[in-house]
């Protein structure tokens, strides 16, 4: 019974970190490389506590704290999804536009295929901020060229970044 369950569950979580992936790039936050860290950690740990329990449970020791402890995690990831798309798609700030110039630029390999533009910060207490584009800006724009990023402020709080553009 237990294993089914476990089981179960763990293809919720499983389905919910998929979901993540994606909605995290809609809209995406200006701090989405420790988002999507926090998130991978989370994963690993997750699946190691899951396992943990299942082995647990095979010789027969006491696995209930661990139980509560691991269904807590499931929803985790769809939270995250959730509160990610409804920041950026019920924001209703107004746009800021910050200037920056490009420094450089980051292909990050994976599904889906991340791009960044590594700009100056506009942020006190930074020296650069790596900004989520979509392809066609990262193919446009080059080292040393001014922009403006365009960030709102989010629902939730969350800044994202709605746009990069020229000045």
């Amino acid at each position: 019974m237990l294993r089914r369950r476990l089981m179960k569950r763990t293809a919720w979580f499983l389905v919910g970190a998929v979901v993540f992936v994606p909605a995290s790039q809609i809209f995406p936050p200006v701090e989405l490389d420790p988002i999507l860290i926090f998130m991978g950690i989370l994963f690993f740990a997750a699946l190691s506590l899951g396992y943990w329990i299942e082995h647990r449970a095979r010789r027969r020791r006491e696995v209930e704290a661990l139980k509560r402890i691991y269904f807590g995690l499931i929803p985790v990831p769809w939270v995250l999804a959730a509160v990610l798309f409804v920041n950026g798609r019920f924001d209703s700030s107004i746009p800021r536009t910050e200037p920056a110039a490009i420094i450089g630029k980051v292909s990050v390999a994976g599904l889906p295929r991340g791009y960044r533009l590594v700009v100056t910060s506009w942020r006190g207490g930074r020296s650069i901020e790596r900004v989520p584009v979509p392809r066609d800006d990262f193919d446009r724009f080059h080292p040393g060229d001014e922009v403006v990023v365009v960030v709102q402020d989010g629902l939730a709080g969350i800044p994202w970044v709605s746009a990069v553009h020229r000045p």
